[in-house]
This record gives C-alpha cells, structure tokens and sequence, in this order.
C-alpha cells in the first residue's frame, strides 16, 4: 500500500466524528504520491517546484499514473499547482481502485459519505498495516490525516521529517486545503446574498 492509500483507508475509517471533505482528501491524496515519488527518487523538490527523475517501476497503477503526469520540461511545475492538477476527483479514483482491489466494502445505514455510498476499509492486511502505521503515528501519515481533519491532536513527542522537500509538500497541502476552505465560505457568503436579495425586504 501507498501513504496514499493507507491515507484514504484512515479517512473511511475515521467515522462521521472525522468526516473528511472530497476536495480536501483529494488534495492531501495528490501530497502523498509526491511524497511517496520523493521517497523512491523519482522527483526532487526545487524551491517549490517538482524536478522529475527517473522514474522506477511502479506496482501500484495509480502511483504509475501520478509519475507519468509529471512535468518534465522546465521550469517544471509547482507543487501547488500539482495538488490542484492531479487532486481533481483524486479521491474518487481511490475509492474506485481500493473496491475493485477488494480493500472497501459498502456500509450499511449511517450518513453518506464519498459519494452516494457509504463504504468502510474490509479487514485486510493492507488495512492493518495502514491502522499499524496511524497508530505508531507515523510522522507524515499523521501530518496528512491532521491536514484534513482526523485527529487534529498533536502530541509533545512528535517528531518533524527528516526530509526538508517533505516539509515542503506538506506545508503546501496545508495551504491549498486552508484555500479550498476559503473559496467554500466565500460562495457560501454569496449564496446567502444572493438568496437574500431574492427573499426581498
């Protein structure tokens, strides 16, 4: 499994307490194949921009398909501009790969959740290793899940990355949910005038 991967699993397993937004899981999704990418050297971070390398054969389709969707001519692209490129319905992507993989199961009752179905991680060893990694607070699975809500709680003997590029995406996966949230309360607002102005005096 992907951080990625074990990301979406936390998110459908975190229950309505955690509800998790599309967008915003989408967003952090698109953080966590750049960091995964980082990992195996296939991208370097440049200030804020992603300098493709050689990229190593994935197992995972949809790792495969988020190195193939790099920018490989300078001045390359920025992260952010990554994250909203490759984030677009990149949760839905997931939810799609994860059931056909047989890693998510329809949920019965409870409130509707990504998409028109409510589904849960089934119990596989994939999931348990995602669970293993969230609960031994894995630094850059828990840094994600904390950017879209799950478990906002920081604890004092939290450590930071090893890796400044790390520190880097997932600043910027910060700032682009923080933005993402703006443009809501912003149509939001422009909802209620616009409602306002038709309700009349």
């Amino acid at each position: 499994m992907t951080t990625a991967k074990d990301l979406f699993t936390i998110a459908t397993d975190a229950g309505p307490k955690h509800s998790v937004g599309q967008g915003d899981l989408s967003l952090a999704l698109a953080g966590a194949e750049l960091i995964d990418l980082i990992g195996v050297e296939a991208v370097a971070v440049d200030g804020d921009r992603i300098v493709p390398g050689v990229v190593p054969e994935q197992d995972d389709r949809l790792m495969g398909e988020a190195a193939a969707a790099l920018v490989r001519q300078a001045p390359y692209e920025r992260i952010e501009d990554w994250l909203w490129r490759r984030g677009r319905d990149l949760s839905a992507a997931y939810q799609s790969a994860l059931e056909e993989a047989g890693e998510l199961t329809p949920k019965r009752g409870g409130r509707l959740s990504f998409g028109s179905q409510r589904v849960e991680p089934a119990d596989t060893p994939a999931r348990r290793r995602a669970v293993e990694r969230w609960e031994r607070r894995e630094p850059v699975l828990t840094a994600l899940a904390s950017v879209v809500g799950i478990d906002g709680e920081h604890h004092e003997d939290e450590t930071g990355f090893d890796d400044e590029a790390v520190t880097t995406v997932v600043a910027i996966v910060h700032d682009a949910v923080m933005e993402l949230e703006a443009v809501r309360q912003r149509r939001s607002i422009e909802n209620a005038a616009f409602a306002n102005v038709w309700r009349g005096p």
